[in-house]
């Protein structure tokens, strides 16, 4: 009987050192995440810094020959490097949402560096949505890294190779390759550049990407503390693959820049990413495993409340074109028509003739300006259209 007790007893005690040791690595990789996405942030805002003073002062140098510009890259440098160990600490569905971190910190910046006075009402105004943004990122990023997953393993090669053949991971690897193609078909041969199927294909190399960044980084620290694991295969397949998967999500980034505002896709690839990276770590890494109901609900309770605020974050930053008055010829009476009205962009006045028109009338004949005969004889040089005579809208 007292064997049995003691033999317990032992099981118990164990099982509070790895508990204990699992929320050790937890608040290690949460708090690597976050100084990592703060860095990154800090770093960008930097850069950009540098690119606004060269263009405000007209300086004819390079950007990489000013010392701001190397500051940014050096901690961005340092924040990806901390990102990439935060990885091998604490569990994929945790790392990934810690994101929107970086959506603070760059909405905060970029309040900063405007450096304008703003009346109360036109503060409020104007910063209200990013205010209330921020406020339910950062509950939620409390909610999900308090509920979040508390599995963890050693990532060594065994274990890895035996994640890579289980038969989810290889069900959804099959799956994603399928959707992959098929998004891709459609974007490449039937020209269907909609925003959310590029962000798609970003957001399933980027699974790939946070599987094997994981898996390369969790084999690299376990090397340098322990056993050595580079030695292994699937290290040097997990290394090509990562590096594959960032290239082409770069590219397709790029392509997505080009088409659509940055603050749309800051936001739709942050739910995408975020969602397809937690569905990765839950199948290849089965960190879900030990968890109950509350916690799971919690957890995506919190991951909830960062997209809606990351979402009002980034609507508050979309920029409305600037408008500039423009004047139109009113043909039957022939008398200029000032618009002044604040409209972003031209409206088409058809049966008008138009100055700064945004259509080209190449193919369209030179338009004959009615004139008043009377007047035109007078050898007056005053103009035939008095302040009376100018409509305004």
């Amino acid at each position: 009987m007292s064997s049995e007790v003691r033999m317990s007893s032992v099981r118990m005690a164990r099982e509070n050192s790895v508990t204990e040791d699992s929320y050790t690595e937890n608040l290690i990789g949460t708090l690597l995440a976050i100084f990592g996405n703060l860095l990154v942030s800090i770093a960008v805002s930097i850069q950009k810094q540098s690119h606004v003073t060269l263009a405000g002062n007209k300086d004819p140098r390079q950007y990489y020959y000013t010392k701001t510009w190397w500051s940014g890259l050096m901690l961005m440098v340092l924040g990806e490097g901390a990102l990439f160990v935060s990885y091998a600490f604490a569990p994929l569905s945790l790392i990934a949402p810690l994101n929107a971190v970086s959506v603070i910190t760059s909405s905060i910046l970029g309040f900063l560096f405007l450096r304008e006075k703003w009346k109360a009402q036109e503060f409020l105004k104007r910063y209200i949505l990013t205010f209330l943004g921020c406020v339910l990122t950062a509950g939620g990023t409390y909610l999900f890294v308090t509920f979040g997953p508390n599995s963890h393993e050693k990532l060594n090669a065994e274990n890895i190779v035996k994640h890579v053949i289980g038969w989810p991971v290889l069900l959804y690897l099959l799956l994603g390759i399928i959707t992959f193609c098929l998004v891709l078909y459609f974007y490449k041969r039937r020209n269907a550049n909609y925003l959310v199927l590029i962000l798609l294909l970003v957001a399933l190399l980027g699974s790939v990407t946070v599987i094997t960044v994981k898996a390369v980084s969790g084999m690299i620290v376990l090397s340098i503390l322990g056993p050595l694991q580079l030695s292994y295969p699937i290290f040097y397949v997990m290394f090509v693959c990562m590096v594959a998967s960032v290239v082409f999500q770069a590219s397709f980034l790029a392509q997505a820049s080009h088409l659509y505002d940055s603050c749309l896709i800051a936001c739709v690839n942050y739910i995408f990413s975020t969602t397809f990276a937690i569905v990765s770590g839950a199948i290849f890494y089965q960190e879900f495993n030990h968890e109950d109901v509350l916690h799971i609900c919690m957890f995506l309770l919190g991951c909830s409340m960062c997209f809606l605020g990351v979402f009002l974050i980034t609507k508050s930053k979309r920029k409305v074109k600037a408008f500039e008055p423009y004047v139109t010829m009113d043909m039957a009476k022939g008398i200029p028509t000032i618009h002044n009205k604040g409209w972003a962009v031209q409206p088409d006045y058809n049966g008008s003739f138009s100055y700064g028109a945004l259509q080209n009338n190449d193919s369209v004949g030179p338009v004959t300006l009615p004139v008043n005969q009377e007047r035109s004889a007078s050898p007056s040089p005053v103009s035939p259209y008095q302040s009376s005579e100018l409509k305004k809208d």
